[in-house]
This record gives C-alpha cells, sequence and structure tokens, in this order.
C-alpha cells in the first residue's frame, strides 16, 4: 500500500475517500456530527504551533514535525514522541507514503533531461518486457503513468494482494494478465502501480536500483543525508521507528500494513530532509539539477488528469476556491503527511505524522496563516464512527452472549411449539454471522477476503465489530442447534423398563 496506497492516500481519511467511495457517506455524516458537537474552528490568526497542537489534539497524533517556509526563513514545530518513546525533532524518521511519488516523477525527469527517455515515449519503448493482457496497453505513455491517466485500475488490477510483491520487477510482471479500465489517456485515476512502473523505467534506462539511483542522483546532490528508501511498505529500516495505530484518542505502537510500496510511497525521511525537498522544487536549491522547463513540468497540471500534474496536485488554498497551490499527500496505515508550496507566493509548509488523520488539513492552515488566507476548521470523522463501531460491538457482543446462555431455554421453547419454525427462527443469527465474514470486504467495494487485511490497519473498530459478529454469531447459532437435539434426543429417548430394586 502506499499502499500504499495505501493505499490508495493523503492522508487516512482522504485514502478511503479516494480508494473506496462507499464509505464517503460515512465519513462525512462522522465529520458533520463531529463539526455540530464539538462546535470547533480554528482560529483566524493562529500561530503555527496552535495549529499543531490543536491538530494534535482532534487527531491523538503521537509525534508531528512541521514546517513553514517563507524566503530564507524556516520555522519548524516538533510535538510529541516516536515509536521508540524518543521526542521528536527535526531529524526524526518518518515514512513519508505518496508524497514519494514527487521523488520518482523527478527521477524520470533527470533521465529526460538527459535525453534518455522522453515523457511521451510509450512504455513498451523503453520497458521491452512489459506486457499487459489488453491491447490498449502499447499506448501508455510514460507521461501517463505519472499523471494516473495510464487506465490503470484497482478494479482490474487489485494493488492490495498478500503477500504483495517484492520489487519493481514483479510488479511490472504481474500485469501481464491484467486488463486496463479505459484507455490510455482519457481519464483520471489513482493508482499506485503507475508509479512502480515508473521505479521499474528508472531502473532499466539507469542501470542502477531505484534506492541507488535516488540516493546518487536526488538525495545526495540535495544534502538530503537522512533519506532513504524501501521496496516494501514494512520494510525495516535503520533509525525508522514504529508509527501509531490511533483509535479514539487511544495511541498503540503498531507494524505498518505490508504492501507494494516501491517508487509510489517507500521513501523514508526527515523533517530538515523534507525541507530541502520542497526548497529544490521551489527552485531555491539544487539549481541545474533539473531543468527550469522540467521543473515547471512537474507541477503543470498534465491532460485529462483532473487536478494531477506529475507526482504533484493542484490545490485549492481554501474550500470552494479555484486550484492556487501545489502539493501531496501521503498515507499509509500508521504514517501520514502532506506537503504544499504557493508558487505565487514561495510560501510551502510540511508536516509529517507518525499516525493516521488528516495533514493536508494542517499544511494547509498553515500555509494559508501566514499568507492570510482563512484557516479551515478541523475535526475527525473518524472519532465519530469509531464511537458509533464501538458501540455497535459492545452491544452485538452483549446480545449474542445474553443468546448464546439462553440456548437451552430457547430450544425448549421452541421444541414444546406446536410450530417450531426452526430455519426461520436461526436465520437471523445466520445473517449476523455471514454479516461479520463478508463486510470488511464489501466496504472496500470489492468480494475479497485480503480487504479483511485492509481493515484490521485502517479501521481496527470495524474489524473488531466483524469479529464478534462472526465469532460470537456462530458460537450462538451452534449452541442453539446443539441445546435443541439434546432437547430432541431427550423427548424421544427409550423409557427403561423398572425394576425389582426400584
Amino acid at each position: 500500500m502506499s499502499a500504499g496506497d495505501a493505499r490508495p492516500r493523503f492522508d487516512v481519511v482522504h485514502f478511503l475517500r479516494l480508494r473506496f467511495p462507499r464509505v464517503n457517506s460515512l465519513l462525512v455524516l462522522g465529520g458533520v456530527l463531529v463539526a455540530l458537537l464539538l462546535g470547533w474552528t480554528a482560529p483566524a490568526h493562529a500561530t503555527g504551533e496552535r495549529l499543531v497542537d490543536d491538530y494534535r489534539s482532534v487527531y491523538g497524533t503521537p509525534g508531528v514535525a512541521a514546517a513553514v517556509i517563507d524566503g530564507s526563513s524556516v520555522e519548524t514545530i516538533v510535538r510529541g514522541r516516536d515509536g521508540d518513546g524518543n521526542a521528536v525533532t527535526a531529524r526524526t524518521r518518518f515514512r513519508i507514503a505518496s508524497m514519494s511519488k514527487s521523488m520518482t516523477a523527478a527521477a524520470i525527469m533527470l533521465l529526460v533531461d538527459r535525453d534518455r527517455i522522453s515523457l511521451d515515449d510509450p512504455v513498451v519503448k523503453v520497458l521491452p518486457d512489459f506486457r499487459m493482457a489488453d491491447p490498449r496497453f502499447t499506448g501508455i505513455t510514460v507521461r501517463q503513468i505519472l499523471s494516473h491517466t495510464s487506465g490503470l485500475s484497482n478494479s482490474t488490477n487489485n494493488e492490495y494482494v498478500f503477500p504483495p510483491p517484492r520489487s519493481a520487477r514483479e510488479i511490472a510482471a504481474g500485469l501481464a494478465d491484467k486488463t486496463l479500465a479505459a484507455d490510455p489517456g482519457t481519464r483520471s485515476e489513482y493508482h499506485n502501480t503507475n508509479y512502480s512502473i515508473a521505479a521499474r523505467i528508472v531502473e532499466v534506462v539507469s542501470g542502477k536500483s531505484f534506492d541507488a539511483f535516488l540516493h546518487t542522483e536526488l538525495f545526495t546532490p540535495l544534502g538530503m543525508t537522512g533519506t532513504s528508501s524501501t521496496l516494501g511498505c514494512s520494510d525495516r529500516a535503520e533509525g525508522l521507528p514504529s508509527g501509531y495505530e490511533v483509535v479514539l484518542g487511544v495511541a498503540v505502537a503498531a507494524p505498518e500494513m505490508p504492501g507494494i510500496c516501491v517508487g509510489n510511497g517507500g521513501v523514508i525521511s526527515t523533517l530538515d530532509d523534507m525541507v530541502r525537498w520542497l526548497r529544490f522544487n521551489q527552485g531555491s536549491l539544487g539549481a541545474g539539477l533539473v531543468s527550469a522547463g522540467s521543473l515547471a513540468e512537474l507541477h503543470t497540471v498534465q491532460p485529462k488528469a483532473g487536478d494531477y500534474a506529475l507526482g504533484w496536485q493542484a490545490r485549492p488554498v481554501a474550500a470552494d476556491a479555484p486550484p492556487s497551490v501545489i502539493g501531496h499527500g501521503g498515507t499509509l496505515a500508521t504514517w501520514t503527511g502532506d506537503m504544499v508550496f504557493s508558487p505565487k507566493t514561495g510560501v510551502a509548509a510540511l508536516v509529517l505524522t507518525n499516525s493516521g488523520g488528516d495533514p493536508s488539513l494542517l499544511s494547509t492552515n498553515l500555509l494559508a496563516e501566514r499568507i492570510g488566507a482563512p484557516a479551515t476548521p478541523m475535526s475527525n470523522p473518524l472519532t465519530v464512527v469509531n464511537a458509533v463501531l464501538l458501540g455497535l460491538t459492545v452491544g452485538m457482543a452483549a446480545l449474542l452472549v445474553t443468546t448464546a446462555a439462553r440456548a437451552r431455554r430457547w430450544a425448549s421453547r421452541r421444541r414444546a411449539a406446536r410450530r417450531p419454525m426452526l430455519v426461520l427462527r436461526l436465520v437471523p443469527l445466520a445473517l449476523v454471522t455471514v454479516l461479520g465474514v463478508v463486510l470488511p470486504t464489501l466496504v472496500w467495494g470489492a468480494f475479497s477476503f485480503q480487504y479483511w487485511i485492509v481493515t484490521a490497519w485502517l479501521l481496527p473498530l470495524l474489524a473488531l465489530f466483524c469479529l464478534t459478529c462472526c465469532v460470537l454469531g456462530a458460537v450462538a447459532l451452534g449452541r442453539r442447534l446443539w441445546c435443541f437435539r439434546r432437547a430432541d434426543q431427550a423427548i424421544f429417548a427409550p423409557v427403561r423398563p423398572a425394576t425389582a430394586d426400584s
């Protein structure tokens, strides 16, 4: 996942909305309820520190590293702890998830500037072994994979397979039996595999591993000494503590969900290094590393791509406003972040966190506060969603335990009834049990038991509710059947004749 998605991302809430439209209404309702119940709005002229503290309060985020860049000045704000319990600093390492896409796109642009490839080259020209079970694949260009207009889709290429592929080569080879969901270049659909293909292009054209190319050609020239990348979303890395799962304000250090991250979400970095990355994209650092025209192309919205550029997105700085800033988020199950800058003013904001949340809210508010735009109220729709799920789980558990405990009485009543209607009476319990098994797959929009794993990481209380339904539902159903059978045996058991001793 970068998974990410996640992964599908790009904070957790954005990830759920973008990848799984069926949960939109649930999240929207939760957000409305939170806003009404809490009545919270961000102060119009809040300081950066106040905004960060408010964000941590709303989302329960254990650790945050944030920065605001304005000309030559950089305001850094660090709060909380990392997964090892140490205080967060500007050198604490974070997974940056889908913000990695901006680096993959820059790597491709380095090759473009060196005349090794062209953005409008067909992928099959630079990857001769690239194949798909769809004749349209020959029309996919490098530009289209970077702008998510290739036609690749999760509907025809499930990115949440377990175990996930281990390399860009495996990911590209795994498309051999897949089809496209649309003609290349006709519509946009965010799909992480696009950027894994881009990573494979970098490897084949440069003759280096993707991580080695990033290290030697991007990170080292820019002085990003604390930045590296991994193939998988959950791969261990030196100096990287674990992230956190946060549910109803309770934070628990947890491993990252396994997923496909090479090229699309595998970079690990620090606040200091990401400030350097934003300065590079603003043109004030690393001059000449890529041409001015190529840098501008990275930030330019592409044909048929909606608001997407090349590893970046055009965004509004306030609700209902036209796009005026460039940014990109990143979401994994236990890491989120966001970066945004204004080409017009040069002001930029950056947020790295070690848990789920909606860091784009914070980064946009930090930027808005600096340029005098109105702040967006912060609320966490998952607070209400999780509270409802917890209430449903407790209620369902109590109901099913009571049902199992009273199974003998129920069996006696059914046996004594003139019309037992046994099957009809057992249907509700059967439905509850089946619901627990299939709900995690149906919520995400497709029937696949792999989505049980996704649910356990992204919505653990939904997984707990489903586990309660299927386990306790099966226990209650089985106990009713067992007690009914015992009652049946008791009624029809042969009567033993009396003996002299009796």
